[in-house]
């Protein structure tokens, strides 16, 4: 007897390197349940060693992402929310399965969030650019410039919105990102990983790592090479022992403000900035 029963192809949760998704080279996995249990994925369990590849893919990559115009990466990150629109269905699934009161509103949001950022993207140069009045025969400029590699540990609860609030303001500047994605619900955040890929992302620009948060900030947080970290996933009573580690290579680190994340307020263009350099250049009058 033959059955037209279909087997599914189901999708393996991987981790984003380099605009690639390879496996963790432990060979590890971790289970990821929905809110009432569920088995939903084995999602791929980072290693120390995955780690660092993500973060040498993202400072090979910086030097062309910062090179692009400001406006040019505007135009990529509203291309991430178009992309996003089209995939809506399946985000709000995740989020469902992730418990989410109300998974629809979390995908505008998201998608909103990125198109605001977009819009940032050739005004902040505008903004905190400045000619500086000095007494001497020079011009003298104070210009905004990216920071670097930036390390974002996603908060636990809001998967996707929490992700995107902290990793647009990073990118849209020249920045690029390693990601720690939530531990509890990595699917959104695998999902992103797919859309950045399908988008004008460079690979190696934003790279994502899914895997257990305690086993993975230490590493992340101790890096020489990467400049910036963003603590706002990591628990409260354990941010001490990642500000100590950041401070061997003098990191910047930063934490989202305590706000609804749905309001105009989580929202910023001192989000980016919290994440550039200033430079101040001489440059003589004449010839």
């Amino acid at each position: 007897m033959t059955t037209d029963a279909r087997v599914p192809v189901r999708r393996t949760a991987k981790l984003y390197i380099a605009g690639e998704f390879p496996r963790s080279e432990s060979g590890r996995s971790y289970e990821v349940t929905s809110h009432d249990g569920r088995l939903l994925a084995r999602a791929a369990r980072a290693s120390r060693k995955d780690l660092r590849d993500a973060v040498r893919a993202a400072r090979a990559a910086q030097p062309e992402w910062s090179s692009k115009t400001a406006y040019n990466r505007g135009q990529i990150l509203y291309r991430v929310a178009e992309l996003m629109e089209g995939r809506r269905s399946q985000f709000e699934a995740e989020l469902a399965d992730a418990g989410a009161k109300d998974p629809r509103k979390g995908v505008d949001a998201s998608i909103d969030r990125w198109v605001w950022y977009a819009g940032w993207a050739d005004k902040i140069g505008q903004l905190l650019g400045a000619t500086n009045p000095v007494a001497g025969p020079y011009f003298n400029f104070t210009i905004p410039e990216p920071t670097g590699v930036v390390g974002i540990v996603a908060p636990g609860d809001r998967s996707l919105l929490g992700l995107v609030s902290r990793l647009a303001p990073a990118i849209v500047s020249g920045n690029t990102a390693v990601v720690l994605a939530s531990e509890p619900s990595p699917l959104p955040a695998v999902s992103l990983g797919e859309v950045l890929a399908t988008s004008d992302v460079p690979g190696g620009v934003v790279n994502i790592l899914t895997g257990l948060t305690e086993e993975l900030v230490p590493w992340l947080a101790g890096h020489m090479d990467v400049n910036a970290i963003d603590v706002t996933g990591i628990p409260e009573g354990e941010r001490a022992e990642a500000e100590r580690l950041s401070a061997e290579n003098v990191k910047r680190v930063v934490r989202a403000r305590d706000v609804d994340p749905f309001s105009e307020d989580a929202q910023s263009p001192y989000e980016v900035t919290a994440l550039m350099e200033f430079k101040t250049v001489w440059h003589p009058m004449g010839a």
